[in-house]
Formats: structure tokens, sequence, C-alpha cells
């Protein structure tokens, strides 16, 4: 009789950004930058909103989401002392305001697969959330961010240092994401992405935007997690 033969899981690892997947800051950047860049961008071309200028870049580190902005307004682009002005102010409300993101404490706990956070933050800020929440056990101090990487998302390099950390390829590894700069950094990495959506940030389209970045599968609940990871286990084997 045959020897039996055990096909392994494909995936074996979880990776979670932080920022609107973990803590549901996102909805309060927005409005910090809301706030902020109001008094600096008074006239708006028609049917341009600052809202809309914003939402789709949220997820990129505040200096590329500045420079976008005034270069598709064509206007000069503001010092850097302005910009990092504008991005302690932005910090500091998140600080305020800081929340974890319903069920996703719960929902991580009843998944069995190591995991690590890789975001685009600075690596002492995630790790300071992650204590205040309560989450910092899920994660056994394994944080990848551009200050410890060198890259920053849309570039896969705090995904592949995490990969790497975990000694696995990382085609092993699933992604927890909710922007496009982050769906395209792990999809640039070679990871399958979860993409969520029940952040307080998320605007219309955002589903079908995180499609286009090459999201496996959307979902907006977090207490709908671990059925999916689990149904993704049982699917994705090699």
């Amino acid at each position: 009789m045959p020897d039996t033969v055990t096909t392994p899981l494909r995936f074996t690892h979880l990776i979670s950004d932080c920022d609107g997947v973990l803590i549901d800051s996102e909805a309060v950047a927005l409005q910090a930058l809301l706030e902020l860049l109001a008094p600096r961008l008074p006239n708006l071309p028609e049917g341009v909103t600052l809202q809309g200028l914003i939402e789709p870049r949220l997820g990129q580190r505040l200096v590329p989401l500045m420079q976008d902005i005034y270069k598709e307004l064509g206007l000069p682009q503001l010092p850097a002392d302005e910009i990092m002005s504008i991005g302690n102010a932005v910090d500091a409300a998140c600080d305020a305001q800081l929340r974890a993101v319903p069920g996703v404490a719960q929902a991580l706990a009843s998944i069995p697969l190591p995991k690590a956070v890789a975001s685009n933050s600075v690596s002492a800020r995630v790790l300071s959330a992650l204590e205040r929440t309560g989450m910092a056990p899920l994660f056994d101090q394994r944080v990848f961010t551009p200050d410890l990487v060198g890259h920053a998302k849309p570039h896969p390099g705090v995904y592949l240092a995490a990969a790497a950390a975990f000694g696995v390829p990382p085609g092993q590894c699933l992604v927890l994401e909710d922007s496009v700069t982050g769906v395209t950094a792990a999809v640039a990495a070679g990871m399958t992405v979860l993409g969520f959506i029940g952040g307080g940030h998320i605007a219309a389209g955002q589903e079908a935007r995180l499609k286009e970045a090459g999201a496996h599968v959307v979902f907006s609940d977090m207490a709908k997690l671990p059925a999916l990871v689990a149904a993704v286990l049982e699917t994705a084997t090699v």
C-alpha cells in the first residue's frame, strides 16, 4: 500500500498592516488632514474636493501624499518643515484618539498562524499602539516599518522583510491591507492579500480599487476574518 502523502498548506504566516486594519486611525488622520489643509487650499478647482484628494491616498506616507496632491493641483510644493508640522499634528490627533478596529484582536487571536505587522508608520508608534490596545502579544515584537527596512509602501520592502524574518517564502504569507498603496506593496512582494474595507475612513468604491490593485478577496467585518482565513487555508495548497 503506498504511503499517504500530506499536502502542506500554502499559507503559513499572517502579516497585517497597522493603520486602518489593526488601529482605526485612518478616519482620524483624514479628519485632521481636512482641518489642516482646508486653510492652505481654499480655492480648489470646480468639482474637486479636499476629501476626494486625500481619501484615495490614505496609506501613503505624508510627504508623498502631500506632494501628489500639490502636483495634481499644479501648485508649488510646501516647505519640508511645514509638512513636518502637519505630520506632527496628524500623529498627535491619532494618538489622542487611539482605538483598535472593532473585533480585530479577537479575530486575530483565533487564527493559528504566526503574525507580524508591516506598516508605513514608524516602529515606535506601531509598538506603542499595539501595547496600548493590548495587541502586542499577538505579534511578539515582529514589526516592520520604513525606518527599520529603508523602504515605504508601495515598495514591497516591509513585506519582504517580514517574510525573511519568518524564514519563509513570501508566497506563504497572507496579508491584511486596507489601502491601494498597501495592497500594491504586498502583491509586489508575491503575497496574497485580504482587503479590509470596514474602517471608519473607507470611501465609496474602495472595494473595487483594492481588487483592481490585486486583493484576492475583500471583506468588511472583522468577525468574519477567522472563517475567511480558514476557507483560504482549506483551498490553497501546494
